[in-house]
Formats: structure tokens, C-alpha cells, sequence
């Protein structure tokens, strides 16, 4: 089962929020509090209290135990911006762009758990398997290459 929390409106850019998303992705929930507990990055604050509503959303909505939850997703989109103007020199101005966020965290209670070194293991054996299935064709191509270089001679 899913369970979902959204902070609408942070003010922070997401490009920024992104990176602290990024670290949590995965982790069980206990690990991922733990992160964002430790991290100096106003992000941090933001994702701490978002991660804690959607557990307690597990608990008290979905009746959900906390130690089994794992954050499956942790996204961050982009809010409406704040366009505002700062004096230049010569009377001229200049845009600042005040952005904002939308953070998603999506909490389920299955077990199977992504990290990145099984991620990564899974691209690997598929590199792997595909440079194997290449290497296979490729010989068979060669082989028709040169018999067709073969049947030319042979019609002159």
C-alpha cells in the first residue's frame, strides 16, 4: 500500500531540494529521517517535515507500521514564480526570480527495497548482455559480408 505527503509552496527552488530527494530515495524510513535529521541544507528542514506527515498519514490513515515503510519516491517539482525587479545602473533593471517547490513523497510498506549498488548491478548485467547479444550478430554480419564480397567476384 502507498502513502503519500505533499508540501505545495515551499520556498526553496527545487533544483536545490533535488539534491537532498535524491540521498532518501529508497531508503527505509528510519534511514531516511536519520539523513535529513543530519544534513545542513535548508532542503533538509523542508523534507524532514513532509517525510514525518506522510508517516504519520501511514500510521493514522492507512494503519501502516513504521518500521516496515520505505520512501519509494521522493520527488520534487516546480511551484509558481515570484518575478520581482532590482535596480541596475543607467535606470535599467534586472529580473529576480523568487522560485518554489512542490515536494512528493510517496512511503509503501512493501519490502522490496532499490538501492543504488542493485540498481547499478542490474544496468551492468544488462550492458553486459547486450554487448554479448552485439558481439553474436556482429560475427554473423561479418560472415555475410564476406560472402557477399564472394558472390561479386564470382559474377565478374
Amino acid at each position: 500500500m502507498e502513502v503519500r505527503a505533499t508540501y505545495r509552496y515551499a520556498k526553496i527552488s527545487p533544483f536545490k531540494a533535488r539534491e537532498i530527494t535524491r540521498e532518501i530515495q529508497g531508503l527505509p524510513v528510519s534511514a531516511a529521517l536519520d539523513v535529513v535529521a543530519y544534513s545542513p541544507k535548508k532542503a533538509a528542514a523542508l523534507i524532514n517535515k513532509t517525510l514525518k506527515s506522510a508517516v504519520a498519514n501511514a500510521e493514522n490513515n492507512a494503519n501502516l507500521k513504521v518500521d516496515g515503510l520505505v520512501v519509494k519516491e521522493a520527488i520534487v517539482g516546480e511551484g509558481p514564480t515570484m518575478k520581482r525587479m532590482m535596480a541596475r545602473a543607467r535606470g535599467s533593471g534586472s529580473r529576480i526570480l523568487k522560485r518554489s517547490s512542490h515536494i512528493r513523497i510517496v512511503l509503501t510498506d512493501e519490502i522490496k527495497i532499490e538501492t543504488r549498488e542493485t540498481r547499478k548491478a542490474a544496468q551492468k548485467a544488462a550492458k553486459k548482455k547486450a554487448s554479448e547479444s552485439k558481439a553474436g550478430s556482429g560475427a554473423t554480419e561479418a560472415k555475410a559480408e564476406k560472402s557477399g564480397k564472394r558472390a561479386k567476384k564470382g559474377k565478374k
